[in-house]
């Protein structure tokens, strides 16, 4: 069974992000389907579960390929933003963040100094944080 899988899905383009966040929003579409009982909201989700399945079964490398990139391109100041905010979450385990007042410079300051006196590394300006 599992050879004759592997020979149906050879030459197919399978899966990418796109259709990740396509099966992703039809599982969100599922959810809110079973409490607000709409048969349009059905049929999107219908539409989505064909439309991501098509992508992955298809043939035409090129196509998708295009899709995929179009998608990346359009999200990338979402994924750069969500990236850079798990290293900050990361780093808040152990450094506390703070804003310069004077030009809105992100200045990490170790955990567990007390009160200390901060230099702002862009504009030197000097101001007393809790650590």
């Amino acid at each position: 069974m599992r050879e004759r899988f592997c020979r149906f899905m050879q030459g197919r383009y399978g899966q990418d992000e796109f259709s990740r966040f396509l099966l992703g929003a039809v599982l969100v579409c599922i959810i809110l389907n079973i409490f607000l009982r709409s048969s349009a909201l059905n049929a999107v989700t219908c539409l989505l579960l064909l439309y991501a399945y098509f992508r992955i079964l298809s043939r035409n490398h090129a196509a998708r390929c295009g899709e995929n990139q179009r998608y990346l391109k359009a999200t990338a100041g979402f994924r750069c933003w969500l990236d850079q905010q798990k290293k900050l979450s990361g780093e808040r385990r152990y450094h506390h963040i703070y804003t310069c007042p004077g030009c809105r410079q992100k200045i990490r300051i170790p955990r567990g100094k007390g009160k200390i006196m901060v230099r702002c590394p862009r504009c030197g300006r000097e101001f007393q944080k809790r650590s």
